[in-house]
């Protein structure tokens, strides 16, 4: 049986929280479905950030991603974003 990576996962209670905190009003709300949706968002950038340092590592042969590969990658992951 192939190995499975472990999956990301943010919880939809701390993605409220973060999210929350960036509210101007006390008035505005979030719900249940756009905590849901932006929690998965969050996930699919996470694993995209890695498979983009990963690959950068491989381009300059090195066997480790060091933060150094996040950062040169990060400009065009934010545009594709």
């Amino acid at each position: 049986m192939a190995e499975r990576e472990p999956e990301v996962e943010f919880k939809k209670e701390t993605v409220s929280k973060l999210l929350s905190s960036f509210f101007k009003e006390d008035k505005t709300k979030l719900s249940g479905d756009a905590a849901l949706l932006m929690a998965e968002m969050l996930k699919v950038f996470v694993q995209e950030a890695a498979m983009r340092s990963m690959k950068q590592a491989e381009s300059e042969d090195c066997d480790q991603v060091d933060i150094e590969h996040f950062e040169k990658i990060l400009p065009q992951l934010l545009l594709d974003f």
